[in-house]
């Protein structure tokens, strides 16, 4: 019974201390990150949620033997491991990389025109759409990570800043809003009683209609 219980308290212990070292994996970067941050404007969060999926907390080996915190492939001359990810000098050699190719290469150089440096949002679709990860829920992981970590109050975000709505969100409001344009005329509709619903005027509804006068059949379509 003993032993049973010594087992429970080191799996605990080891639980425990999973959960500490993300948070202590945080403490160790963010100002590497936050620096990065301010001289090319790309969000800490991003910065850091990215190493933190891709490095497993710098807990994956290719972050322990490597110093390579974002799966970066290319040549390395590490003799302890075999790997197809290059080496890096230091962490903050691998930190700098990352940032290097979102600025140098196509097409993650466009991103710096399209979001922002508190857009973490916008950045993580970017980066996935632009190829970085093969995983079509990439993005939606490494913004889970901003989020339950809180990584977001690392970007300096002004007090009023509004997110910006994703393209995708408007043109479905705006699909939505243009079905909502056409009124399909029921059995007992006139068009007092439409403009009232509407909230328009009669006067406007037969203007947009060429309506001559206000004669309606059900199931025509008219438009508000």
């Amino acid at each position: 019974m003993k032993i049973i219980f010594t087992i429970y308290l080191l799996l605990l212990s080891v639980i425990v201390t999973k959960a500490q070292d993300t948070d202590e994996y945080i403490s160790e970067h963010v100002e590497c990150a936050q620096e990065l941050m301010h001289d090319h404007k790309i969000p800490a969060s991003i910065i850091l949620a990215v190493a933190i999926h891709e490095s497993a907390a710098g807990n994956s080996r290719i972050a322990q033997h490597l110093n390579n915190h974002f799966g970066v492939k290319g040549p390395n001359n590490n003799t302890e491991i075999r790997s197809a990810y290059r080496d890096y000098n230091s962490d903050e050699d691998s930190y700098n990389h990352f940032v290097e190719i979102m600025e140098t290469r196509a097409p993650f150089n466009n991103l710096f025109e399209k979001y922002d440096q508190y857009d973490y949002k916008g950045w993580a679709k970017g980066i996935q759409r632009s190829g970085y990860a093969q995983s079509r829920t990439w993005a939606s992981q490494v913004i889970n990570l901003v989020k339950k970590y809180e990584l977001y109050q690392y970007d300096d975000r002004p007090a009023d800043y509004i997110e910006p709505i994703p393209a995708k969100s408007v043109y479905h409001r705006k699909k939505r809003h243009s079905a909502s344009a056409w009124y399909t005329v029921k059995s007992g509709d006139n068009l007092n009683l439409i403009a009232k619903k509407k909230h328009t005027t009669v006067k406007t509804i037969m203007r947009k209609n060429g309506l001559k006068n206000s004669k309606l059949k059900p199931g025509q379509k008219i438009r508000l």
